[in-house]
């Protein structure tokens, strides 16, 4: 079912003539009954004006801001009025109002598996707002809770297709590492289902991402392994700049060394680098020739 535009007009107006049937029809029917003989022609014509007042009372609807009302006659659709004011529509008609806000849900915290099959924590924010309002009281029976059911589901579906962190130098997307580009699918798959229900969804938002207690401790001390390894690689390769340079301003200041002491050399200053405690220095007094 597609939103339409239902009749309406000028509320004031309307108030007016419901105003003045309602004064000519208490009018008539006084001065009919007032008679010596009362006068069945004019209490008549005032029953008439006041049952005429009472159907335009029925008529009248005050629309807010950012609301709107759906209007059924007798079970049809028959329209939607979207602007605010006071208007009058079809007499007997059932004015359902219909919040054009906008609005956010936020999913409860989601045990779910990722693409690794490790157990995470996850939750999100869904801004909305109601883009047709026919479809949002026609097609679905509740479009806040058919909101809050399909984000739910979106976000566990999302969440599988990713791995929460990458622990590889190979170029891939995470939930960690790439929480728009998540977001932005999150919100494409949302507006997809939504859609059935006349909604638009404005922006999705990651607010809640975190291992599952059960495995959290293990997955700290493996991040924290990566990191040591990556900080010792990074020592290694500046150690070995360090020493091939040190090597060469001796060469440059007229320093032969042979193989051995070469190599013991570079053992020695290899040790002072790395090491991650202060170097104990050894002053040798002997020779290695003996």
């Amino acid at each position: 079912m597609q939103e339409k535009r239902a009749w309406h007009m000028n509320g004031f107006l309307a108030l007016l003539l419901c105003l003045a049937s309602l004064a000519g029809g208490v009018a008539l029917a006084v001065q009919g009954g007032d008679r010596p003989e009362p006068d069945g022609g004019l209490i008549g014509l005032g029953v008439a004006l006041l049952v005429l007042a009472m159907v335009i009372l029925s008529s009248l609807t005050i629309v807010q801001p950012n609301q709107a009302k759906v209007i059924t006659f007798f079970g049809s659709y028959i329209g939607t009025v979207s602007r605010s004011g006071l208007w009058m529509v079809l007499p007997f008609t059932v004015k359902k109002r219909v919040s054009l806000k906008v609005r956010n849900f936020t999913s409860n915290t989601l045990k779910v598996n990722d693409a690794e099959g490790n157990p995470i924590e996850i939750g999100a924010v869904v801004v909305f707002r109601v883009s047709d309002t026919a479809k949002a009281v026609f097609d679905v029976d509740d479009y806040e809770r058919f909101v809050e059911l399909t984000s739910e589901t979106s976000i566990r579906h999302t969440a599988a297709k990713y791995a929460y962190d990458t622990f590889t130098d190979e170029p891939s997307q995470s939930l960690r590492g790439n929480s728009d580009e998540v977001a932005s699918e999150l919100s494409a798959e949302l507006q997809n289902r939504l859609h059935v229900a006349g909604i638009e969804v404005l922006e999705t938002r990651l607010t809640h991402l975190a291992y599952a207690p059960e495995i959290a401790s293990a997955m700290l001390q493996r991040q924290q392994a990566i990191a040591i390894i990556a900080a010792r690689a990074k020592i290694v390769e500046g150690a070995v700049f360090m020493v091939d340079a040190a090597l060469r301003q001796l060469v440059e200041n007229g320093i032969e060394l042979d193989a051995e002491r070469r190599a013991a050399m570079i053992n020695n200053l290899m040790v002072a680098v790395v090491s991650d405690r202060a170097a104990t220095p050894v002053i040798n007094t002997g020779t290695l020739y003996g």
